[in-house]
């Protein structure tokens, strides 16, 4: 039996506007599963005083009105919500065909993360386009999919530094996971590629292309391929 502060799913208090609900301590698609239902199980609750609710890996953080509600009325609310959520699949994932341009001026760490990984940068490029990713969680800035796992021979770290700015569309690498910067901005990430496919448009009914519990599986192309598809999306 597990000790009562380390069994999950437990609800910590923030403060009085705010309850964070943790449902384990590994980044693992059953866990994230169980949080995505659970978030999506509040939004459609109707909840008095309810404002936001934030998921990430293993958590998700639920804001509310002091003024309206009150910690242990949502905790009640989130106990009762628990107990009834299913944690099966809330649907069948979209996978998401992501082109990328390895390498080069595109992915200006590929060569040190190859060289890392006592890999060509051909191999790495390989091994990170060999596996389907989940999106865990969309955070940092609005959009940015954070993206798992990547195989255990590329997994490298941040940057000691970070730059002050990085490309919208590129790809990197941070520990164990990937991402996409959907805008340009500030990034430690280890970057190895680029997309020329937007992941934000208010072109789109949705603007957001990914959401969490989709699917992304990367596919290598060259410079002259990225110029024109980038050409096609702008």
């Amino acid at each position: 039996m597990k000790h009562p502060e380390t069994a999950f799913p437990r609800i910590v208090p923030l403060n009085e506007s705010a309850l964070t609900i943790e449902f384990g301590d590994t980044i693992d698609p059953r866990t994230n599963e169980s949080v995505l239902a659970f978030a999506t199980a509040v939004e459609q609750a109707g909840l008095p005083g309810f404002l936001e609710v934030v998921p990430t890996y293993r958590s998700a953080t639920v804001y509310f009105d002091p003024f309206r509600t009150d910690v242990s009325t949502m905790t009640e609310h989130f106990r009762a919500l628990m107990a009834a959520t299913h944690t099966t699949p809330r649907r069948a994932p979209t996978t998401h065909t992501i082109p990328v341009w390895y390498g080069s001026s595109a992915g200006p760490d590929l060569i040190d993360v190859a060289k890392r990984a006592a890999l060509t940068p051909e191999q790495v490029s390989a091994l990170h386009a060999s596996v389907p990713y989940r999106v865990y969680m969309l955070g940092f800035s609005p959009g940015f999919p954070y993206l798992g796992t990547v195989p255990d021979r590329i997994a490298t770290p941040r940057l000691p530094t970070p730059r002050k700015q990085v490309a919208a569309g590129s790809v990197g690498i941070a520990g164990t996971q990937t991402g996409i910067y959907p805008h340009a901005s500030p990034g430690g990430w280890r970057i190895i590629g680029r997309t020329p496919v937007p992941l934000f448009s208010l072109t789109r009914p949705a603007p957001f292309l990914l959401t969490p519990g989709d699917q992304v599986q990367f596919v290598p192309i060259g410079e002259t391929e990225f110029h024109a598809l980038f050409e096609n999306h702008t």
